[in-house]
């Protein structure tokens, strides 16, 4: 691989991250801000992630796998001289996608009573169902638009629409939670706390359907405004245009489809059964359990009602977990985007030494990416918690261990895009399917022991991703043949996170206990610690000077090293 190409390579990957990056972070943000709202707590972010759940699954079902199947195919006929064709696509398409979208808005619509009552044993989720069920047709149509335009070689529709969805959804999560909690009036009894806690959670999630409409609407401008173009370019062309009948191109683009989605389908039903086995652990467990040790042990015969909110509370602990943990999962996502075309283009010409630098560059960065990133939730878990969820601080035990699962959920990653890269399109789902089989025997074993309960679900959680990520790298390592010494990749990047924790929580307990202020305890305990992280990187030579240069802004990386102390 010439340094242009990883240039080049690395490039592509800092732009995706940025987006990425940028997206996750006003969704941490209305997430947090939502904690501050009088209101809604644990059990309404208890509702909030249970129904949302749900959507992800039928979202997966029916619209994850378009935007690349509509751009390969798009793509293709184009090149071809054939935009006729790639037109037809696009409309074939959009009624085949319009029409799954539907079907699975009224599935939710409809279904929303059983699913919550009888899926999820929560009750109180229905309405949060009902208030996303819009979103799902919306965001069909929307993503076979977003696929249309990427085959020509045009991400503005794509990039511009995700912004602009994520900033609405932003803005309108707050403000209807913000003026429900102002406005519903309960009383201050159990049932009053359980009701309004309904009601937010309906809100955040019905924020999320009007965001898909300024979303689908700013395509369909951009598509408006581009569509004399279209029909122009396609009057020019002379190639004959795509055979097969409207059936025929449906299965092409269902074959291509489907298995992009699998990996996020089984990635959604891996979320579905950590919320209806917490639910139903938790009635198992606790039913007798609770009048003697549990939290409310108040309660002398705790009713259904009372185990709902008390599984409510619990999952929405879980959720505050998740929620930190997909900023850094942004942050990793870069690499396996960007390894499919680039992969897939070097094994087309035969370049399998070129392949395996890319993996192999990309695990690397990944782990230190990630390493570090798992390392300080784990060290600095309470006080996060207690800065971000000042009014819920309960539930940093689960980030820590979630932080565990962190670091294979991104090798995982890096892993599933290196192996749709070389072709094995199948294997990164058959690995996570099979973890989330395990992940929900233990999940139905752990979370029925009181002591344990809701500790159990990131349990499952951790030997589910070890699993796939074991069974990823062995079949990638089949096709593609990676080199991962163990020193540069395993012992020099835990000795820096290892270093880089004992500073951070040395320097946060000195100034805590000084300060007595948590905010400024936290924040410069991360500053002081990404420094010496960084500084550990460059000590131990993690890095190689040509692999510094292969990063974005390379060069003057490199250059600021050299004049460091720790540069030998």
């Amino acid at each position: 691989m010439t340094k242009e190409n990883k240039q080049t390579f690395m490039n592509n990957v800092a732009i995706i991250l940025f987006a990425q990056f940028a997206v996750k972070l006003l969704g941490l943000f209305y997430r947090i801000f939502l904690f501050r709202i009088d209101g809604f707590g644990d059990l309404a972010n208890g509702y909030y992630s249970a129904g949302f759940n749900i959507y992800t699954l039928l979202l997966a079902l029916s619209s994850v796998g378009i935007p690349n199947a509509i751009s390969k195919m798009t793509a293709e006929r184009i090149a071809l001289g054939d935009r006729n064709g790639a037109h037809r696509i696009f409309r074939t398409a959009l009624v085949l996608f319009s029409f799954v979208g539907l079907v699975c808005t009224c599935l939710i619509l409809f279904g929303a009573d059983w699913i919550a009552n009888e899926l999820l044993l929560l009750p109180g989720a229905k309405y949060v169902l009902v208030a996303l069920s819009p979103s799902i047709l919306f965001v069909c149509v929307s993503s076979v638009i977003r696929g249309y335009f990427n085959g020509m070689k045009n991400m503005k529709a794509s990039s511009n629409s995700q912004i602009l969805e994520q900033v609405f959804k932003c803005l309108f999560t707050i403000g209807i939670v913000a003026a429900l909690a102002a406005a519903v009036v309960v009383p201050q009894t159990e049932e009053g706390i359980h009701q309004k806690a309904q009601i937010l959670a309906a809100g955040a999630n019905f924020a999320t359907s009007i965001a898909t409409v300024f979303s689908l609407l700013y395509l369909f401008i951009f598509y408006q405004r581009r569509k004399n173009a279209i029909f122009s370019a396609q009057n020019e062309d002379s190639c004959k245009t795509i055979e097969g009948t409207f059936f025929s191109v449906c299965k092409s683009i269902l074959l291509i489809s489907i298995p992009i989605s699998l990996g996020s389908i089984i990635a959604a039903i891996n979320r579905i059964v950590d919320t209806a086995t917490i639910t139903r652990g938790i009635y198992a467990a606790f039913a007798d359990y609770i009048p003697a040790h549990g939290d409310v042990a108040a309660i002398s015969n705790p009713t259904f009602k009372q185990l709902e909110i008390e599984a409510g509370r619990l999952s929405g602990m879980l959720g505050k977990s998740d929620t930190l943990l997909n900023l850094p999962i942004a942050l990793n996502i870069a690499f396996a985007t960007v390894l499919v075309p680039s992969l897939s283009g070097a094994l087309a010409v035969g370049n399998t030494k070129e392949a395996s630098e890319k993996v192999s560059l990309s695990l690397l960065i990944s782990i230190l990416i990630i390493l570090p990133c798992a390392v300080g939730y784990i060290t600095l878990a309470e006080p996060i918690f207690k800065l971000l969820y000042p009014e819920a601080p309960d539930g940093y035990q689960l980030l820590i261990l979630s932080s565990i699962a962190l670091i294979f959920i991104a090798l995982n990653q890096t892993i599933s895009g290196s192996l749709q890269g070389c072709g094995k399109v199948y294997a990164p789902a058959t690995g996570l399917f099979i973890g989330c089989i395990v992940k929900f025997i233990l999940n139905v074993i752990l979370i029925r022991i009181p002591q344990i309960n809701i500790f159990g679900a990131p349990i499952g959680s951790i030997v589910c991703q070890i699993i796939s990520f074991s069974y990823g790298f062995t079949v990638l390592r089949k096709s593609v043949p990676v080199k991962l010494p163990v020193i540069k990749y395993i012992s020099k990047p835990v000795t820096a996170s290892i270093i880089m924790a004992i500073s951070a929580i040395m320097v946060y307990t000195v100034l805590y206990r000084i300060t007595a202020i948590n905010i400024v305890s936290l924040l410069i305990a991360i500053f002081i610690a990404i420094i010496v992280y960084f500084a550990s990187v460059i000590a131990l030579k993690i890095l190689s000077e040509n692999e510094i240069e292969q990063l974005p802004a390379g060069n003057m990386l490199l250059r600021a090293a050299k004049k460091t102390p720790f540069y030998r």
